[in-house]
């Protein structure tokens, strides 16, 4: 699934095509997604103009000039693509092809904009993405929203943030991580990257990093800074391209050649003068990858 690196590359790419323009229509080709499409989506979106593009977690927000926002989830295999004319923005060769069957293609807003009309086409073949409505003004309180932790790369995720959630905690560190409430877009890809950065297990408790009288130990500090950076370098490099996810312009993201513990199981660890091996177990169902000589 798209991590919060790909989905803001995604946003990113998105954004120049949608940004300012005009929904023609909204063209709605099946009743579903991984969930029904709420009633009349189509005609509460068609005529509306796109006032921006924003991002929260793993979810695109598509901003309207009504003060509604449209959510967007790509779910494991979603992706969108900008067409003009005849030309198509799917540039390139991909080591991950993306899906060109038509039949996928499940929602096209027609667009207008100040460089004339274009269609953005939301295609996925596993259909475990979804798309929902809400006032803006009631985003926060949304049930995908609500419960929400601060965002990786925001002000307010810091040690004595995560000294409060993860006291006297014994859950394992990975899995406190990807807990959607403590820190919102974390995923399996970019937590095994930080905490190698950080050179912490992920089977160590989370309580481990706070001392008794509730304040955060160096390490936790060193484990912020390890996400932040994690995060800021993927979405530099235009997201992973794992499995189905692409860029919205057709190009691949490339982090997944840095990474340096994810998917390089009996490889050498990279931590200089370490001599360990990337190994790989599974935690709550999923594969976590880590160096035990220089995690601790």
């Amino acid at each position: 699934m798209p991590e919060l690196p790909e989905v803001e590359t995604v946003r990113r790419g998105l954004a120049p095509a949608m940004e300012g323009a005009f929904i023609a229509e909204l063209e709605l080709r099946r009743r579903d997604l991984r969930f029904p499409f709420p009633n009349a989506l189509a005609d509460k979106v068609s005529g509306r103009t796109i006032v921006g593009l924003g991002r929260r977690a793993k979810y695109l927000l598509v901003d309207l000039d009504d003060g509604n926002t449209l959510i967007s989830h790509l779910g494991m295999s979603g992706s969108f693509r900008i067409e003009e004319g005849a030309a198509s923005a799917v540039p390139g060769e991909f080591h991950h092809a993306r899906s060109k069957d038509e039949k996928h293609d499940h929602v096209v807003f027609h667009l207008q904009g100040p460089n004339g009309a274009r269609r953005v086409i939301y295609n996925d073949p596993r259909r475990f993405g979804f798309m929902d409505m809400v006032g803006r003004a009631d985003l926060a309180a949304h049930p995908f929203f609500r419960d929400l932790g601060p965002e990786p790369t925001g002000n307010e995720l810091g040690a004595a943030y995560l000294a409060e959630r993860f006291r006297d905690k014994a859950q394992p560190l990975k899995s406190a991580l990807l807990d959607q409430k403590n820190i919102a877009g974390l995923g399996n890809i970019y937590v095994c990257e930080a905490l190698w950065r950080a050179h912490l297990s992920p089977l160590r408790a989370a309580g481990t990093l706070v001392t008794r009288g509730g304040r955060p130990k160096q390490q936790l500090d060193l484990l912020v800074v390890s996400i932040r950076d994690v995060i800021a370098d993927a979405i530099a490099a235009g997201g992973s391209s794992l499995r189905d996810h692409i860029q919205a312009d057709g190009s691949l993201g490339y982090f997944q050649h840095s990474f340096s513990v994810y998917d390089r199981e009996g490889e050498a660890c990279g931590t200089p003068g370490c001599g360990g091996t990337v190994a790989r177990i599974v935690q709550a169902g999923r594969s976590t990858f880590y160096c035990a000589a220089c995690q601790k």
